[in-house]
């Protein structure tokens, strides 16, 4: 009896080209591969990705509307550097948001707790392994998934505002200071073990310290 013919394996779908270029300029820039002050050309980009020069500039248009980038007719899109009044409206928002937000987590359920330890024992993991640009990802989620247990989703859209401007903060922190993260990790735990024991003041009051240590070690990134 013949056998039957190989069933042909289904084809994956890429996204479309300018959702390509885009995702590979944000996390160029996130991670920085692409450092603030880079000047990037159409022409490098569409090779880059392997599309044409029209979805580039597709998504350099979403990318300068993020404020991520400015475009020069003719010339390119400069990467915008981390600005010092950018920095201090991030810990601002982070301040206010943050310590609001673990007050209002006590007492934590236990999925809350479940759910910070896997994230620590991820970053744990990650820094263990060099991996700074996602321990960078994994502390951003550390501290939302603070903000979205209080249920309130104004403010946690307005927290997901942040995600990318903390994420290229926190990249380019790392890099800087890779000792640092030894102190990330511990203050991570610090709040994991407050709330465990229900102690709102004393995790309102680690988190502060550690978004003020944040800030101060950002500033020192602006050339």
């Amino acid at each position: 009896m013949a056998s039957a013919p190989p069933v042909p394996s289904p084809t994956v779908k890429q996204p479309p080209a300018a959702d390509r270029v885009y995702a590979h300029v944000k996390q160029g820039v996130l991670e920085r591969r692409y450092e603030g002050g880079t000047l990037l050309t159409e022409g490098e980009l569409a090779e880059a990705v392997g599309v044409s020069r029209t979805p580039v500039r597709e998504a350099l248009l979403r990318l300068e509307a993020e404020g991520l980038i400015r475009l020069y007719p003719k010339k390119g899109a400069l990467v915008l550097p981390v600005s010092s009044q950018e920095i201090a409206d991030v810990v601002e928002t982070r301040m206010l948001v943050e310590q609001h937000a673990v007050r209002k987590a006590v007492p934590a359920s236990p999925t809350l707790i479940a759910r910070l330890e896997e994230l620590l024992a991820r970053q744990k993991e990650q820094a263990a392994a060099g991996d700074l640009a996602g321990a960078a990802v994994t502390d951003r989620c550390f501290h939302a998934e603070i903000v979205r247990s209080g249920g309130n989703e104004i403010l946690s859209r307005l927290y997901d505002q942040l995600r990318d401007r903390q994420l290229r903060m926190g990249v380019a922190i790392m890099h800087s200071h890779p000792d640092r993260i030894a102190k990330t990790l511990t203050e991570h735990e610090a709040i994991l073990d407050a709330l465990r024991k229900g102690d709102a003041e004393a995790a309102a009051g680690i988190v502060h310290r550690h978004v003020d240590w944040f800030s101060h070690l950002a500033r020192g990134e602006v050339r």
